[in-house]
This record gives C-alpha cells, structure tokens and sequence, in this order.
C-alpha cells in the first residue's frame, strides 16, 4: 500500500510513501502522518490519496507513524486546497501550511499542542471522615480551608471543588495535600466558551428589508452566488440574520465572513445576542491553541452552526455549510498578499461554497467592479436594497476645497473651518465625530529644507515614517526602526522638517483644536493587542470617546449611532496613486467612511478635504451615485483590457542582487513573449522597488477571460523550468499573484 502525501513544504508535486503493514488497516485520506524528508527531517504530513501503484523514479521511504485516529482534512478541504493551488498558482504545501493551525503541524515529533486543563481538589475517599480531625490537629488554617470546602460540597452538592474558586494559603492546602487528606487532580477544560449567551430573538424585517429576504432567497433557487448591494446602514446584518436562522432550520452551517478583525467585535455581539454559543469566532487574533480546539469542535458531532472569521476561516472543516456571506464584498484586505498562498477570499468562498453545493450571498454598499458586472450581466443575483434602516437620511456631503481655502488663508490648521464649526456643534450637543486619514504616523516624511536629503529604510527602496509617540522613524514595509537625526547626514544642517500628515499628528491637532473632549486613535499601531479592537470600539460605543480619529479601519461597516459629523481628510492621497483601482477604491473608501454618520431624525454631515473639487469620482460620491460611477469605470477598464474584461497575472521576481533580478526578469519576458505575445507587459519596476534587501521586478499578464488557466499555467510553469537551467537563477524567488487587487 502507497499513500500520497501534502507535505507543509512550498513544493509543487506530492510524494509517495509506502505504508508499514501495521498502519494499513488504520490509515486513511485526510490523516496526518509522520514521514522522513531528506537525509534528518521529518515533517507532518496530509495523506491525500490511498492507492497500490510504487512511484517510478524513486524508492518510497516508509510512513514513520500516525498522528491521528480520524480524519482532519475532509474531502471538500481537500479539493479546495487542490483548486486554490491550481488557480493561484502555488505550491499546494503552502495551501496546507496556510490551512492547518501551526500547532496542527508538529515537526520532528515535537508535538506543540497542549490541551487547557484546570486543577480540581476532593476528599480522599481512603480517609475515614473520623479521622481527618486527628490528622489536621492544631493547624488552624488547615482546618478552616477544610471546612470551606466540605461547605461548599454541602451547599453546591458537589464532590469536588476548583482550586482557583478557594481563596487558600498555598501552605494550608500543601498542608492537607502532604497528609493525604485532600487529593489533586487535572481536567482538560478547553479554551472555547460553552455558555449559550443568547439574549434575544432575531428582530423583524421592515418592509425594505423583507422585500430584499425575499428577492434573495428567490435567487439562491436560480443562482448559486447572489450579490445584495445595499447603502450603508440599510440593516444588512439583520437580513444576514434571518438567512442564517434558514439555515439553521435546515440543519445547515452558515460561514459569516468579514475583512477585517475590526468589524469581527461588533457583529460577533449582535450574533451571538441571537445565536449564543452556536456561534464561533476565527481570526489572527486567536491563538494557536484556541485554533486547535476551534478545529477539533468543528470536526466533532457538534460543531459550530455558524462560524464568523477573516480570510483563514474558509479552510475550517465545515460538515454541512449551507451559505457563505461574505460582507463588505469589495474590500481589498481579503486579497492575501504575503506569504503564499495569495488567494482571494471572496472567490474562495465562492468555490468552497461550490464544493458543498452551497450558496454564496455577497454584500456591499459599494461593490466591487467585478462583482458588480458579474451581477449585472447575469453570472450572479442582483438584490438592490437603497433604503436605510430607521428613516435614517443619507448625510450630507460637502466638499471643502482646501486648495482655495489656503489660497485665501482661511485654512489655519489641518481641518476646514466649516468642520471644525461643524464639530464644536456636535459635541455642545453631545454628539460624536469620526475624522479619517488614511496615513499612520506622524509624518509620511522628514526632509532636509536645505539639500532635500530624505531619510530613507536600509532594507527597501521607501521612505521613513515618523511616529511622534516612540519618536521614531519606522519603514512600513519590513518594520525597522531608526533614531531621528538630529542634523541632516548629507549637508550638516538642522533644518529638518516633517512633511505630509499622517493619523498621529491629525490627533494632536484635533487635541488643541477641542480640549476637554476625549480623542482616541485607531490604526494599525495603537491596535497591536488581542483585545485593543474591542476596547477601543467600546469605549466609542459607550461615549466615553468623543473624537474618533484613524485609517481606513473606520470604513469597515462599523455601526455608531450618535456620530452626526465625519470628516475625510487630504482626500486627494486616495486618489494619486498609479493604479487603475484608485478610483475605484477612493470612491469606497469615501462612501464607506461617510456612511459612518447619520441619526434617527437626524441627518449626519460629511466633509471631504480635497485640493481638486473638480475630479468627477467627488461628484459620485456627493449624489451616491454608484451606478454611474460603475458606467464610467467599466467603459475605461473595457478601452485599456483591464478587469473585469481581462484577467491579470503579476510575474513577481526577487533576488537581492539586482544585475542578477533585471537579467532574470528580461529573460522570462522574452521567453513569455514567444506564447503570450502582446498579452505581456514588462519587465517593470514597482514603485516599491526594494523590500527587506530583495529587489523586485514585475512582469504584467493581461489575459482573455476565455483563455483557459490550465494553458497560461503550463506556459508560466515551462518559462519557470527554462530559467532554472541556468546556474546564475537558481536562487532568483518567482511567484505568481493571480487577480492581483
């Protein structure tokens, strides 16, 4: 007997092992296994096929030994690693090392798991009771630790008692220990919460939102992937409820699946108000030891119904799923970027709903271009919901040109006047404020007023962002920190300045501005910690914060219902950026980010900073008016063979010697070229050319939807093996980033 493995190695092809007679009648596909690699490593293993046939060019070496009793891995996660290592074009060990908690993986027979456990304590049954006062004696504390437990045996009707619920000197209770009066013992508790905290029942739909329920699941009985385009605060959620209750009547499992850890606190409380301990939480947050124990619940014979996560979620083994959700549809962050694999989680969803003859429900108030056409010429459903929830008005947006503003020196400080009368009116009455920068930091850049020196990160070609609270310059790209100079390196001079403006700085300006109101930031640096989301999000939520400032974090669906004032701040950097998403992104961004105010009988206020009132995507984002914006988008994209018209392939190469990088990236142009012809672009050189000492190069594909994957895959593949042959490339890094966002 012959077992092909997965092994957690980027390795393209699967190997072959031979499996000992005492391991064949317990082995089977989707278990992991030990098995030797090279000459001294071993590696956890997924068995993917059982069958009879020796491999031809090499010897099998034996199957070491056997992790599991069962399978972990089924076969619908089994051909989702398999589809998302073809279509992305990786090595389906890095799929497997993406999927598998780490403490899943033990290498060199170094198991890393290790369950919970808590401490228990009991009356030695071998102890008659009549002797158990001799024993103690005089040891008074002894005795009243003795006594507090047997009360609590008596009160709660019990045999044993945690050890952390006694309030015990640790001498008293080694005391009773040492006399054998008292034993200890171990349970494995877990680390998932077993409580059922439902409070509520799912609310009723209003009459917009029934109407979208409705057109929904009519839909999901002609189509597999619907797309619900509904304006901020129109009460998704509470349609994404009531599908999953469908679900839940079906005896089916509900994937919820969000962008971002951010948006995870909020809704996590509203569904599990609803659904309680039938729901579980998956994000990068979670430590390794609570992936496990999520893992193993959802292995079990009572998983969780209903799983909300980020990206990884969709590599759960999930039993019965019955309907993906995927909200906030278009944001780019469930594009993974590094390390491979580099998949999209939305049409990875899409797939893996597939495999289990699922559907899929898309949501968004501002979808993406692709999604969007897709839904408008038939490959999906189209549900429109344009009402909000609770007769909210949709704000107002005005734009501030600040560019005029100056020219007229009426703009003193980062924010317009018209925003800041705005503010002060909001918080005399007690309302709150969200100002969005989409920039950490200080200052993107310090610059040498006299010789333009800028500094610059030692490892990548970018430069360094000054963060006033360490009083540091950081590199965004590989996170090194450096001193701030002093005086300029190159020219001897103290004329240093900070130029641009980033969150940190917007904070302290908003700090002079409006002394007296509390100002909280939120960004990647002030939220690093397990907990630092949810803290900061409730203490916004709660009022104790009246000035929310930070990056795109706060787009992200996130719903407060007394912010009446948002500003958009340097709106323009969303925009000048050389990429034909821009636009499409800064009008999501602004739309998201405006959603964000507005109250019952109340209309919020949107103000966007701009230096170029006059580019059109504003005027979009003022009347909210998608569907033209999409109208002129597409027409761009469909004149210069851009998606969703085309398909893009990125060639990425890297190598830290750049005569070596640009000779490699030339050559695998050219041979791409004798194929692909003019469907090749490059090689280029990325804005960021250089990361951590690697220097990169580009080659751009734009292919036919019709072209099939399998054809540019063996050409990219074959150019790949050709550019391996030669000596001077066998350490260049390739890779490949399919539908790069």
């Amino acid at each position: 007997m012959f077992v092909d493995v997965i092994l957690p190695l980027p390795l393209y092809k699967v190997f072959t092992y031979s499996v000992p007679e005492n391991m064949q009648q317990q082995i089977g596909v989707g278990f992991r296994i030990i098995v030797p690699f090279g000459s001294k490593k071993h590696y956890t293993a997924i068995v993917l096929r059982i069958h009879e046939n020796a491999p031809q060019d090499y010897a099998a070496k034996e199957v070491h030994s056997l992790i599991d009793l069962f399978p972990v891995v089924n076969e619908n996660q089994l051909k989702l690693w398999e589809w998302t290592s073809f279509y992305y074009i990786c090595p389906q060990g890095d799929v497997f090392k993406a999927a598998l908690p780490s403490a899943m993986k033990p290498q060199d027979f170094s198991q890393t798991y290790t369950p919970k456990t808590e401490t228990y304590l009991r009356i030695n049954p071998k102890i008659e009771k009549k002797y158990i006062s001799n024993l103690i004696g005089r040891a008074k504390k002894q005795q009243q630790l003795f006594d507090e437990i047997t009360n609590i045996f008596v009160e709660q009707s019990v045999e044993v008692v945690s050890k952390k619920e006694l309030n015990a000197s640790s001498t008293a209770l080694k005391g009773l220990l040492n006399k054998q009066i008292l034993q200890e013992f171990s349970v494995e508790t877990g680390r998932l919460n077993a409580e059922n905290n439902a409070v509520r029942q799912s609310y009723p739909l209003n009459e917009f939102q029934q109407q979208a329920f409705d057109e929904i699941t009519n839909c999901f009985t002609e189509k597999n992937t619907c797309l619900l385009h509904g304006v901020t605060s129109s009460g998704k959620t509470e349609i994404y409820i009531h599908l999953i209750e469908q679900m839940l009547a079906e005896g089916r499992q509900t994937l919820f699946l969000v962008p971002e850890i951010a948006l995870t606190t909020q809704l996590t409380k509203r569904l599990q108000a609803v659904f309680g301990n039938r729901l579980g939480i998956y994000h990068s947050k979670i430590n390794d030891q609570e992936r496990v124990e999520i893992w193993q619940k959802m292995l079990s014979d009572a998983p969780y119904e209903i799983m909300i996560g980020v990206r990884s979620s969709l590599f759960l083994p999930f039993q019965r799923l019955g309907l993906v959700i995927v909200d906030e549809e278009h944001e780019q962050s469930y594009k993974q970027q590094d390390p491979a694999p580099r998949y999209h989680a939305r049409d990875t969803a899409i797939m893996l709903a597939h495999l289990f003859g699922a559907k899929t429900l898309l949501g968004s108030a501002t979808p993406s271009i692709e999604s969007y056409y897709n839904a408008k010429t038939g490959k999906y459903g189209l549900v429109t919901l344009s009402q909000r929830f609770a007769e909210i008005q949709l704000p107002e947006i005005r734009l501030e040109n600040t560019k005029e503003l100056r020219r007229k020196k009426q703009m003193k400080t980062l924010l317009a006047p018209a925003l800041i009368e705005q503010m002060k009116t909001a918080l005399a009455n007690g309302e709150q404020v969200i100002l969005f920068r989409n920039r950490r930091g200080f200052a993107p850049m310090l610059e040498c007023k006299l010789c333009a020196w800028v500094p610059k990160c030692q490892h990548c070609d970018v430069s360094l962002t000054y963060h006033k609270y360490r009083h540091q310059l950081m590199c965004h790209y590989c996170n090194s920190v450096y001193r701030v100079p002093e005086e300029c390196p190159a020219c001897g001079q103290k004329n240093l300045e900070m130029l641009g403006l980033g969150t940190e700085q917007l904070e302290e300006e908003v700090a002079l501005l409006f002394p007296g109101n509390t100002i909280a930031r939120m960004d990647t640096d002030t939220t690093r910690g397990k907990n630092s989301y949810e803290k900061l999000i409730t203490d916004f939520q709660e009022k104790r914060v009246q000035i929310l400032v930070g990056t795109q974090m706060l787009s992200k669906g996130l719903d407060f219902d007394n912010v009446s004032v948002v500003g958009i701040i340097s709106a323009d950097s969303l925009l000048n950026y050389p990429d034909f998403r821009s636009h499409e992104r800064g009008f999501q961004l602004m739309t998201q980010a405006a959603g964000r105010a507005g109250r019952k009988n109340r209309r919020g206020t949107v103000f966007i900073q701009t230096a170029a009132p006059e580019v059109p995507v504003y005027r979009y984002v003022v009347e909210g008016d998608y569907e033209s914006f999409f109208n002129t988008q597409v027409a761009e994209r469909k004149l210069f063979n851009y998606p969703p018209f085309f398909r893009l392939i990125v060639v990425v190469i890297k190598h830290k010697d750049e005569n070596i990088v640009n000779e490699a990236a030339d050559f695998l142009a050219e041979r791409l070229k004798l194929s692909l012809e003019k469907r090749v672009f490059g090689q280029n050189k990325p804005i960021v050319s250089r990361v951590q000492q690697y220097h990169i190069r580009e080659i751009l594909l734009k292919l036919e939807i019709g072209l099939t994957l399998q054809s540019v895959r063996d050409i990219l593949k074959s150019a790949e093996e050709v550019l391996r042959m030669n000596e001077k490339f066998r350490s260049v890094v390739v890779f490949y980033d399919v539908d790069r966002v």
